[in-house]
């Protein structure tokens, strides 16, 4: 069993003026898989400390196995969530944000232009998803298989191969 939190960074869903449709796709497909359970859900503004009290909270105090983020990771200027996410990890995991890159940009040469990044911080793995709830699905399906495996090396770390 591991436990999720699902983080949607969007100055419009935090005042209420939008539906947080994305962080809904999030929470749906994870529930794919086995023994995964979102224990935190939480919508904030593009602020860069908010974004990195939030993620501090949740690997130091609540000890969540997977954060995934949801939006900031564009090019505008109020676009922080890689930078707010990369002031809290100690380790990236570049393969993960290369991969939904990758993904992405069969559907659409706009990828290009996503900046989210993917790592850990303790036993957490932190995953910026993009904020379009289109290619948080893409994205999300893609990386959702290897996703336990990750888990368990920080976990348990790694078995012999």
């Amino acid at each position: 069993m591991f436990t999720i939190g699902v983080l949607t960074i969007s100055d419009g869903a935090s005042k209420g003026e939008r539906q947080d449709v994305s962080g809904e796709n999030i929470r749906l497909l994870v529930a794919q898989l086995p023994g995964a359970t979102v224990v935190e859900s939480k919508i904030i503004p593009d602020e860069r400390e908010q974004i990195a009290a939030a993620l501090r909270e949740w690997c130091d105090e609540k000890h969540l196995h997977l954060i995934l983020t949801t939006g900031g990771t564009g090019l505008a200027p109020r676009d922080v969530t890689p930078e707010a996410t990369r002031t809290v990890i100690e380790r990236e995991a570049q393969g993960i944000a290369e991969a939904m890159r990758s993904i992405s940009l069969k559907y659409t040469p706009m990828a290009m232009l996503s900046r989210g990044i993917a790592g850990m911080r303790g036993r957490t793995l932190i995953i910026n998803l993009p904020g379009s709830p289109k290619a948080v699905k893409e994205c999300l399906e893609y990386i959702l298989p290897v996703l336990p495996h990750a888990i368990n090396l920080l976990i348990e770390g790694p078995k012999e191969h």
